[in-house]
């Protein structure tokens, strides 16, 4: 687990001055960048003496790119020279990349860079936009790129789908020059974040404060996912969810592989389509995934085999592929979290008015969930696990019944949620993502309605403490946060990732100062 790799991390820069190229430079540095890619198109410079006192004063080893800022035919032979008299200075300043767009590389060019350099390295690069990225249609690039002598090349592919960095993965493993290869867009992330497994040595990262689909903070290449420990053996797992940037998964499960010594990784994977992704990533590394909105119940029907309480829930939040024979397992670790995070707080509370009872303190109480989908399904089926009588509200009614007949229980009209009051002491439960970022000013019940209820739990969890929590707590609930249960349901997970036992204070501790 410990053996490191030499991988270099870098960042493009896109700066208007030389000023704040190098100022953002140093900020790359500071962040942990290996190298910068300085992006010398987007500079504005009245004369080539700028550009050669900016690279004299590197501070970082560099690449130098002249990049096609898609111009007139007019202007194309304007951007062609000055492309090309950037290009030779670098060369001539001994800067460690030159990369050459696929506009300009040909054998020409590159041979005549390559008898003025010294230590120099030059990148051919493409830009593949539009169309499937097939491994034929890399492949033959690959091919046309390394006609030209070139010392490494460079692919940048627009994707729309996850699915297809896999053709991506295949060219790192199988190219027979060095390779740096990036997916664009947010379907693009897996391309950096599993690029080190598959022999990848340049890894991109986005500069703080700036934020590029596809790309991963620089910070957390080396924080969070620390790639430089990446190898062929590391074992994959993610979160497949769309959106998936909320997800805090990454930054408890990842320290927590390295805690025990587990050679795993734990990603983002946003996913469109659940059959497909796992059709298309079927090998025994992709072990384990966590499923979040809105795939938790279509990732029932891709399981082979789903565990006995899941398939009654009808929603699976973890699944887990057999190593024996690749079969997919689901499993549903949100039904225990989020029961025992509210029985724990209940009996706290009742314990300091001095009752203290092994009966589940939910049995006999009026439940009250809003939502109707995976989260919600796996909360009414714990609470009638204990005794409870479930009451459901869900904006399309429908699904609300479908739920209620399932579990025994009652559904109502959404519209009649701030009504409901046939008692006092009830339990609330919130599975909607109403009041999730970047909504966080949306509460599903009115402050005045929370009066009725003993205890507020919402399984939003960013942020930590929502407006329906903040209320419960003025007008005296006992609250359970989003957290909370976050925490629980992940050490169910990790455990069926790791076949073992979960550093139980280690991943609480996270949690707890992370978010």
């Amino acid at each position: 687990m410990d053996f490191k790799h030499d991988l270099l991390v870098y960042t493009t820069l896109e700066c208007e001055s030389s000023e704040e190229m190098a100022a953002s430079m140093h900020k790359a540095k500071e962040e942990g960048a290996d190298l910068v890619e300085l992006c010398i198109d987007s500079l504005t410079f009245s004369h080539i003496s700028e550009v050669e006192l900016l690279l004299k004063q590197r501070t970082l080893p560099s690449i130098v790119s002249f990049r096609p800022n898609s111009p007139s035919n007019s202007c194309r032979e304007d951007w062609k020279k000055t492309c090309l008299q950037v290009l030779k200075l670098a060369v001539e300043l001994d800067v460690e990349f030159v990369e050459i767009n696929s506009e300009v590389v040909c054998d020409e060019v590159v041979a005549a860079l390559m008898c003025k350099r010294s230590h120099c390295k030059i990148i051919a690069s493409s830009y593949v936009n539009g169309g499937n990225p097939t491994k034929e249609r890399l492949c033959n690039l690959i091919i046309n790129l390394q006609s030209t002598g070139a010392d490494i090349i460079k692919l940048v592919i627009d994707v729309a789908y996850i699915t297809d960095v896999a053709p991506v993965f295949h060219m790192l493993t199988h190219c027979p020059v060095p390779l740096i290869a990036r997916a664009a867009g947010d379907r693009g992330l897996i391309s950096q974040l599993l690029g080190p497994k598959y022999g990848a040595f340049f890894v991109c990262g986005s500069l703080g404060g700036t934020s590029t689909p596809g790309l991963p903070p620089l910070t957390s290449i080396k924080e969070v996912y620390k790639l430089e420990y990446v190898n062929p053996d590391t074992r994959v797992f993610g979160v497949i969810s769309n959106p998936v940037g909320h997800s805090k998964g990454p930054l408890l499960h990842n320290p927590a592989f390295r805690h025990t010594g587990y050679n795993g990784i734990y990603v983002p994977l946003l996913v469109d389509n659940v059959k497909e992704f796992f059709r298309v990533f079927s090998c025994n590394d992709y072990a384990g995934f966590s499923v979040g909105i809105p795939h938790k119940e279509a990732a029932v029907r891709c399981c082979d085999e789903v565990d006995p309480l899941a398939k009654s829930i009808g929603a699976v939040n973890t699944i887990i592929r057999r190593p024996s024979d690749g079969k997919l397992i689901g499993y549903n670790t949100d039904c225990e979290a989020c029961v025992t995070a509210i029985e724990d707080a209940l009996r706290e509370r009742r314990k300091t008015n001095g009752h203290a009872s092994n009966v589940s303190p939910i049995a006999g109480k009026l439940f009250v969930l809003v939502g109707a989908g995976g989260a919600g399904r796996a909360i009414a089926f714990g609470a009638k696990s204990r005794g409870a009588r479930v009451v459901i509200f869900n904006r399309k009614y429908e699904r609300a019944k479908a739920l209620a007949a399932a579990v025994s229980g009652e559904a109502l009209p959404y519209e009649h949620l701030n009504d409901f009051c046939p008692e006092k002491g009830m339990i609330l439960a919130n599975a909607s993502a109403v009041g999730m970022q970047p909504k966080t000013d949306q509460t599903p019940i009115s402050k005045e309605a929370l009066r009725s209820y003993e205890l507020v739990f919402d399984a939003v969890y960013t942020p930590r403490n929502t407006r329906l929590l903040q209320e419960a707590t003025e007008v005296g609930a006992t609250v359970v946060s989003g957290v909370e249960m976050f925490v629980r349901q992940a050490l169910g997970q990790f455990k069926l990732f790791t076949n073992g036992l979960a550093p139980v204070d280690f991943m609480r501790r996270i949690v707890y100062e992370q978010f």
